[in-house]
């Protein structure tokens, strides 16, 4: 009981604080720049949150990142917990990937747009072309893109069926795809459960996967071997 209260009422706050603060940033003309605020105050929103309701996340292979660029990281989906641990642990200036009516969520919408994250509207295939579009210049920028290809949290902790837009989108920007399995997150805070359980977290991070050179037809077999590195990393399927 304790830790479902605590849980809640420091997602209501942190979540309230934090969107503020980034609004605020933004209303003030703050631009994004490598490593400014808008890349700081995301990273402090899940570590707070992480800190409050005592979850530990740990990192493994990060070194197979050395020297590489903007990319799209792409992993699985078992828990809103995921979200926390990835911008924790991983590198780079990260935007999410995410469903456009997140976008329609008070303060923290105008957060997510203000942060540069990408909105897509599944509902509307113009649109999330569109959006994919752009979402790939801002990637050539600089930006790498986290996506959960499952589309939605796995109720079982197992691999789900992926969607084909963050394939498209690494192709479309021409950089990595890296795998990226998170472990432990579906026994901390299941799907439906609002009561974190000490299970410590584990990020792993595979060898990225090059796109340079390879077009739409080549969609398929690019997921197809993003699936394969991740059940290899420690993904159930």
């Amino acid at each position: 009981m304790i830790a479902a209260l605590r849980y809640v009422l420091s997602m209501f706050a942190c979540t309230l604080w934090h969107s503020a603060r980034i609004v605020l940033v933004a209303g003030r003309g703050e631009r994004y720049v490598p490593g400014g605020r808008f890349d700081q105050m995301p990273r402090e929103y899940a570590r707070d949150l992480l800190r409050i309701n005592r979850v530990v996340v740990r990192v493994e292979g990060l070194e197979r990142l050395e020297g590489a660029g903007a990319c799209v990281y792409v992993a699985n989906h078992q828990s809103w917990l995921d979200i926390l641990a990835v911008l924790d642990v991983l590198p780079g200036s990260l935007r999410f990937v995410a469903k456009k009516e997140l976008g329609r969520v008070p303060l923290f919408g105008r957060a997510l747009r203000a942060s540069g994250h990408i909105e897509i509207d599944r509902r509307n295939l113009d649109s999330a072309v569109g959006a994919y579009q752009a979402a790939a210049e801002a990637i050539r920028g600089g930006l790498s893109a986290i996506v959960f290809a499952e589309g939605t949290r796995s109720r079982d902790g197992r691999l789900m069926a992926f969607k084909k837009g963050p394939f498209v989108l690494a192709i479309v920007a021409q950089v990595p795809i890296v795998p990226v399995a998170i472990l432990g997150s579906h026994a901390a805070l299941p799907k439906g459960s609002v009561r974190p359980r000490p299970v410590p977290i584990t990020v792993r991070v595979g060898a990225p996967i090059p796109t340079a050179g390879l077009g739409y037809d080549d969609r398929d077999p690019l997921a197809a071997r993003t699936r394969a590195a991740l059940i290899g990393l420690g993904v159930r399927q």
